[in-house]
């Protein structure tokens, strides 16, 4: 072809192509980075003090745009009403005076770990209760300088902070806990605070909480007005809803069994008053036990809470049981003196009955009679004029089975206690998760 061609394009390559010179050294970019951190953080060239200038250079407010990564949710103490949380919280705002040569995409951003050295906004957590950095093994924070003047801020820190909650529904209920930030000192003349586009609050895929479940989280804005000028503040929304199975099995589950249990008083014979007894005694001193137990780990709140009208309706019940058998043990009693009645009654009219010498008996009371078996006779029959037989229905058919009014009661206590236990939970369920629902929406 043509000889002179090659040699001009191996020419052109050379020129072309950084590799094929001939250098003495490589540029040192890492001293680079020292010269342009000297040049733009110069005490005469930046003065951290003075805040950025506002967007496109202008005398407005510096806008600071936030970012969260929560990173665990440690614990959600209902007693305290707090909850604690670690996070990566990221900052990112335009400070102009910041701008540098980033030799042709070499320097792509520069590190700093001292914060001091710029401008950095004054936020601050107004719903803190306690909070502390990460230092090990390194403090966990960086600051990275853009060459366009863009500020990047991140740093790792665990907080406590407050909940507010209402425990009306609880356990069935859903708590929304907040995690507010705002400026101490900027007014929303010189600092604006805004989410980050795109996604402003990441949560760590395998969140585990022992009681609760993060369902979702809103993000929004709280600006507040003081009279000292209006302010900048950004919230979270974190919506947790209870785990119920811990609940059912630790709390519900064994109030059921306990309030079961004082039904089995209805089927021991009437005798058995020691067993009956350290029955109903037991039961209810279990059930005031878990009672005080469940109320020790919440707080003493004003208001009735779902937990309260379980236990408190289910200790009723134990307590009835109690009372059921003082009622069935002086029913026994009335029943004994009633039958010592109609038998001393039965032994009146034996007496009475005198048998002629024609073989017909003679039922004429005799002219002197003792008072007190007058009287017992006048009794007896006011009580046989009361208890008339009455028109019988199936209930009335069925309780005649029985005799004593004692074994009545009883009987009647196994059908009336579980099917009035059995309502109870009709109407607690269908209002607590209709309640529930409602509040969803």
């Amino acid at each position: 072809m043509w000889p002179g061609v090659l040699p001009l394009v191996a020419v052109l390559i050379t020129l072309l192509h950084p590799s094929g010179c001939t250098h003495t050294g490589k540029v040192n970019y890492r001293a680079k980075e020292k010269e342009v951190l000297d040049d733009i953080l110069g005490e005469k060239t930046y003065d951290a003090r003075i805040r950025p200038s506002g967007e496109n250079g202008t005398d407005g407010p510096a806008i600071v745009r936030i970012n969260l990564f929560v990173r665990s949710i440690a614990t959600i103490s209902d007693i305290k009403m707090e909850y604690s949380v670690q996070l990566t919280f990221r900052e990112q705002w335009l400070d102009e005076r910041l701008k540098f040569n980033d030799y042709g995409g070499r320097l792509k951003y520069l590190t700093l770990t001292e914060s001091t050295r710029v401008w950095m906004p004054d936020l601050f957590f107004s719903n803190e209760k306690e909070g502390h950095f990460h230092n090990i093994i390194m403090p966990n924070v960086y600051i990275r300088i853009f060459p366009n003047g863009n500020v990047l801020y991140s740093i790792r820190i665990s907080l406590t902070l407050s909940c507010p909650m209402n425990l009306k529904l609880y356990p069935l209920d859903r708590q929304t806990c907040s995690l507010r930030m705002a400026s101490y000192g900027w007014t929303t003349d010189d600092l604006v605070f805004v989410w980050k586009e795109g996604d402003p609050v990441q949560v760590v895929k395998n969140l585990h909480l022992p009681r609760f479940t993060l369902e979702k989280f809103l993000t929004d804005y709280c600006n507040s007005k003081t009279n000292t000028g209006e302010y900048s503040c950004l919230k979270v929304d974190l919506l947790f809803k209870r785990e119920f199975s811990y609940y059912l099995i630790q709390i519900y589950i064994p109030c059921c069994m306990l309030v079961i249990v004082s039904w089995v008083s209805f089927w021991l014979d009437q005798s058995a008053v020691p067993a009956r007894v350290s029955l109903g005694v037991t039961t209810l001193l279990t059930m005031a036990t878990q009672t005080s137990g469940i109320n020790a780990s919440l707080p003493p709140v004003s208001y009735t809470k779902a937990i309260d009208v379980w236990t408190g309706v289910c200790l009723t019940f134990v307590f009835g049981a109690l009372l059921e058998f003082a009622l069935v043990n002086y029913a026994s009693r009335s029943d004994m003196h009633r039958e010592n009645i109609k038998k001393k009654y039965r032994e009146i009219e034996h007496s009475s009955s005198v048998e002629e010498p024609d073989g017909t008996a003679n039922f004429q009371m005799p002219l002197v009679r003792h008072r007190e078996d007058t009287m017992l006779m006048d009794k007896m029959r006011q009580c046989e004029i009361h208890m008339q037989p009455q028109k019988k229905n199936c209930c009335r058919s069925w309780l005649s089975k029985f005799p004593t009014r004692s074994k009545r009661i009883d009987v009647i206590s196994r059908i009336v206690f579980p099917l009035v236990f059995a309502l109870f939970n009709l109407a607690y369920w269908s209002t607590y998760l209709f309640r529930q629902e409602t509040e969803d929406e």
